[in-house]
């Protein structure tokens, strides 16, 4: 770590202690520099992540001048340098456009900003944006000086758990359950430059042959074709071409089926060319080929959850996207990539990302490591339980932002292959009008299965709607043994149980730890894992078609965690848990 970075950090109030093996790989000069956005890329790229100056107005209302934060880690977070939170936020930095990047498009990105982001650039109002866990971009290029530095402004408004935008788990005063809030810009910002005709987007939709792609190009004009070519292991196998916006078949021959004993990947590249046979733009990106549905193996089973057609169990930690130096944000890929590596080698096959949306890396190492995602929709900060008719204008702003950014989120994702299943709601946790929007999400994204409600047992006032693909119960410490009609539609999950703690001494957060049930040391641990294991292998045989066990790392005052907050300790028994783990999946798995 510099000099320089050391000192930023070292201006951090963080009251908790706790750093993580990369905490101090951290520095302005390698804050998360890799590409962003791995299923859309061009080497006309950079990244502004790094030292911003940087004003705000903290929770209190006292305004703080002449700092300097380090992006794109929250304010909240030790490794920002600023170390509280803040509600009103001013980012501010300077940065050169290569002369050879000019001539097209110029892009100004952002993974995410939390929760209103207002963009200005050399002065010039660009674009507000709202919601905190989508990504945005700003074409910048008609404000761009011709020979000058270029500025950018961002002005980001939070107002946390008390205001109307979905939080998931963040609180402006955190405790249980609740964790500390993440403010302001949490994901990279970069700049790209493009031709004036590029490609702006792809939708990828695979099957058990091939798949189908669709280029959406910017700025196309009659004579433009798309050129499609597939790899597999650096021999082309396939290739297409077409007008943009066409829809493309492309079959595969030998078709290589991901899933997670088998995550294969193929690569593809999208060439957009002008009718006389120039390249006007080409992307790289990836896909694999994956079906996933509800259904029946045989005409006396339940249904289960079908992956290419065979069953398969679902078996998978809780995993809530926190870190003691970075809040919502990993201090390095390389942290952000631990955890998937750590849930493979516990032999899991599975993870349900909980009420938050991760930066597109961590899918990226979800589809190359092989883990199939369960993704939850970031919930409401308020349960909201009005009766039918006319809503306070709140909650009506509220449920109108949340659906624009699920649909936001499912349009982000949609092309991630490793993403299964959408959770739309959890335990009742500002949930309304289930089945409407259930029936939307399923409208959007025919392709994967749909969980109306998580935890729906769990929430009286919002009783089960019979909506979506699963029916979904929490039991703690459980497993939950959930009971429907032989012949019910739905496949039938535990998607939360377990929560069994243990404090491990010098790596936990301040305050009282807390769990569902507490052991005294490790031994204990993975014999209360082996246990609960054990039933929920016997469940697993019967019907089950998934299981969440809460949690993979312990977050902030929960300590009921497979690995310590810090990531620095693992609490069980590795070969134990990972052996029990891959016998559920293959008593839940039948051939």
């Amino acid at each position: 770590m510099s000099e320089e970075a050391k000192s930023v950090t070292s201006t951090a109030s963080t009251t908790s202690g706790l750093t993580t093996p990369w905490t101090y790989q951290v520095s302005p000069d390698n804050a998360h520099p890799e590409h962003p956005r791995p299923q859309l890329t061009r080497p006309t790229w950079r990244s502004l992540n790094g030292l911003w100056d940087y004003v705000s107005r903290d929770a209190s209302g006292e305004v703080h001048r002449g700092e300097r934060i380090l992006v794109p880690y929250p304010p909240e977070s030790l490794l920002s340098g600023i170390g509280r939170r803040d509600e009103q936020m001013w980012y501010r930095r300077t940065f050169d456009v290569p002369p050879e990047w000019r001539g097209g498009r110029m892009l100004l990105h952002f993974g995410a900003v939390d929760q209103i982001a207002t963009v200005w650039v050399n002065h010039q109002l660009l674009t507000r944006h709202e919601g905190g866990f989508t990504a945005f971009t700003v074409d910048i290029t008609d404000v761009l000086r011709p020979d000058a530095e270029q500025e950018v402004l961002v002005r980001a408004d939070d107002d946390g758990n008390r205001g109307t935008f979905a939080v998931g788990k963040q609180a402006n005063q955190p405790g249980g359950i609740l964790y500390t809030g993440c403010s302001g810009v949490w994901q990279t910002v970069w700049l790209e430059a493009v031709p004036a005709t590029h490609v702006a987007d792809l939708d990828l939709t695979p099957d058990l042959h091939g798949f189908d792609l669709v280029a959406h190009v910017a700025g196309a004009r009659p004579g433009v074709t798309v050129d499609v070519a597939v790899a597999f292991g650096g021999e082309q196998v396939a290739s297409a071409r077409g007008t943009p916006g066409e829809r493309l078949r492309l079959d595969v021959p030998d078709p290589q089926l991901w899933g997670p004993d088998h995550p294969h990947l193929y690569d593809v590249t999208v060439r957009v060319v002008d009718d006389d046979g120039t390249v006007l733009d080409e992307v790289e990106s990836y896909t694999a080929l994956r079906t996933i549905r509800v259904g029946r193996p045989g005409a006396e089973s339940p249904p289960r959850i079908l992956l290419n057609d065979r069953p398969v169990f679902l078996n998978a930690p809780l995993d809530q996207g926190y870190w003691p130096d970075g809040i919502f944000t990993a201090p390095t890929d390389e942290a952000l990539r631990f955890d998937l590596d750590r849930i493979k080698a516990l032999g899991f096959n599975s993870v349900r990302k909980h009420v938050k949306v991760e930066p597109m890396r961590w899918y990226h190492w979800a589809d190359r490591l092989g883990l199939l995602v369960w993704q939850d929709m970031p919930s409401l900060p308020v349960v909201l339980d009005n009766p039918p008719g006319p809503q306070p204008p709140p909650v009506a702003v509220a449920r109108e932002r949340f659906e624009t950014e699920l649909r936001a989120m499912l349009h982000q994702l949609r092309n991630v292959p490793s993403l299964v299943v959408w959770v739309v709601f959890n335990e009742g946790w500002g949930e309304y009008d289930t089945v409407r929007i259930t029936e939307e999400v399923k409208e959007l994204d025919p392709a994967r299965v749909v969980v109306a409600a998580s935890g729906v047992n769990c929430c009286h006032s919002h009783p089960d709607s019979g909506a979506g693909d699963v029916y979904d119960d929490h039991t703690y410490v459980g497993p939950g043994r959930p009971e429907l009609a032989p012949d019910d539609r739905r496949a039938v999950v535990d998607g939360e149980f377990g929560g069994v703690g243990l404090v491990v001494e010098g790596h936990t957060w301040p305050g009282e730890p807390m769990a569902y049930e507490m052991v005294s040391d490790r031994d204990r641990l993975t014999e209360r894992y082996v246990e609960l294991s054990t039933e929920l292998e016997a469940l697993a045989r019967d019907r089950l078609s998934g299981a969440v066990y809460t949690q993979v790392t312990d977050v902030e005052n929960e300590v009921n965690g497979l690995l310590t907050y810090d990531r620095r300790v693992v609490k069980v028994a590795v070969p134990v848990v990972a052996e029990r783990n891959r016998a559920v999946i293959a008593a839940g798995s039948p051939d």
